[in-house]
């Protein structure tokens, strides 16, 4: 493409810079018979070479847009081979961190634009973890009964099907939920974007 789209160059550049189209020997011995059997003028002629020209350059700019496009998403971070073990693994170890209040950790896995969505309302990262913090609810224990992860790129889905014994503003209480996570990988591990509490009953499960 780069070629042709020279070679167009060339031929302005001799149609309007090298060769006068004007001057009669040349046009005599050389364009007036091609021009002839071609039946074009010397302005059409000129013409089409800018045409030529210009169009050759937008499919120049297409190309080069379509090389930025596939090399911005072949930046897109990977998700490696053992990406379901690492991400139950993690999960668990999140339950235990909200169990121990341990807010340093969770501080680091929450995204900075998480959202936590419980019975009583949505909130974001900071509140829930001052929440964590206070005691205010307390996740004592989260036996979990099943697992189920899927995967889009770079984020994965995370079901948990849990029975959550917890401490509500110094209430015990005991409530079964299907629990989704939506991780993101970045740079620096997987960060948790929502963590969605639904009520279900005992009976129910997730489908695989």
């Amino acid at each position: 493409l780069l070629h042709i789209q020279t070679f167009c160059l060339h031929l302005c550049q001799l149609g309007f810079h090298k060769i006068s189209f004007e001057n009669a020997t040349v046009k005599n011995h050389f364009l007036s018979p091609f021009l002839k059997v071609m039946g074009v003028t010397t302005n059409q002629m000129r013409i089409s070479i800018i045409g030529l020209f210009l169009f050759m350059s937008v499919l120049g700019s297409c190309a080069s847009q379509n090389n930025l496009s596939q090399n911005n998403l072949s930046t897109t971070t990977t998700v490696g081979p053992n990406a379901e073990q690492e991400l139950r693994a993690l999960s668990k170890e999140k339950w235990q961190w909200m169990a121990d209040k341990n807010v340093d950790k969770l501080a680091t896995l929450f995204h900075d634009k998480s959202k936590f969505v419980h019975m009583s309302g949505t909130w974001k990262k900071d509140e829930e973890l001052e929440i964590i913090k206070s005691g205010s609810i307390w996740y004592k224990n989260a036996d979990v009964h099943d697992v189920a992860v899927e995967f889009i790129d770079d984020t994965a889905i995370l079901w948990n099907r849990i029975t959550l014994q917890a401490v509500v503003r110094g209430q015990e209480v005991s409530n079964e939920f299907t629990v989704t996570e939506v991780y993101k990988k970045q740079a620096d591990g997987w960060k948790l974007l929502d963590l969605t509490f639904s009520s279900v009953r005992d009976t129910h499960s997730i489908r695989h």
